[in-house]
């Protein structure tokens, strides 16, 4: 009903169950799909697998945001490599949902930031998977652009980047697109993880 109502977004389809959530996205087609990580059946893990590995592998597959709650980490963590794009709790805010969604269409992410902190914390205790960047220069990136993938790192949003940096809103954009090409990483979710294991980020700001 929530979504339904809002200009631009139409929902095409609803799951009773895993299963049937991936026949319907390979029948239907839609551009994002929103997904529990328990569900009977096939898990919201496995289902994230199936249809992010197929649009990874060239096929129009959708994008895919996760609900989850705190005590469920280690599950976002597999969905994160298995390419999701999105995070929310499940007590998100009807606004919060609508920006996940629309965000997840535009091949964005939106991560609750309560996850983002936590989470990707958790990533950067557990140690980075190559060599640490510090200071971002190593990776080749600028001063500037560190500084934006810090504030990524730790929950921002572009809007809020924007007015913390006195940087229009475009810029935000473009300076993200140009960090993502840097580092390899397909949606902000992906630099924010990279931040945290590469120690760019090691806590939240006060």
């Amino acid at each position: 009903m929530i979504l339904d109502a809002q200009p631009g977004i139409r929902v095409v389809g609803v799951a009773g169950d895993g299963v049937e959530c991936v026949e319907l996205a390979r029948r239907l087609r839609p551009d994002v799909v929103l997904v529990d990580i328990r569900m009977p059946r096939l898990d919201g893990l496995e289902v994230t697998r199936v249809l992010a590995g197929e649009r990874n592998g060239g096929e129009d597959g959708p994008n895919v945001v996760v609900i989850t709650t705190f005590d469920q980490d280690d599950y976002v963590r597999d969905a994160l490599r298995y390419g999701a794009c999105g995070f929310l709790l499940k007590d998100a805010s009807p606004a919060l949902l609508v920006e996940a969604v629309r965000a997840a269409a535009r091949g964005d992410a939106l991560v609750s930031p309560a996850i983002t902190v936590r989470l990707l914390g958790e990533l950067q205790r557990g140690g980075p998977r190559g060599e640490r960047y510090a200071d971002g220069a190593a990776a080749g990136l600028s001063a500037r652009e560190t500084e934006i993938m810090r504030l990524v790192a730790v929950g921002r949003t572009n809007q809020e980047i924007s007015e913390e940096l006195f940087l229009s809103l475009s810029s935000v954009k473009t300076y993200l697109a140009r960090i993502q090409a840097k580092i390899g990483a397909r949606n902000r979710v992906e630099v924010a993880a990279w931040a945290w294991e590469n120690g760019v980020v090691t806590s939240r700001p006060g």
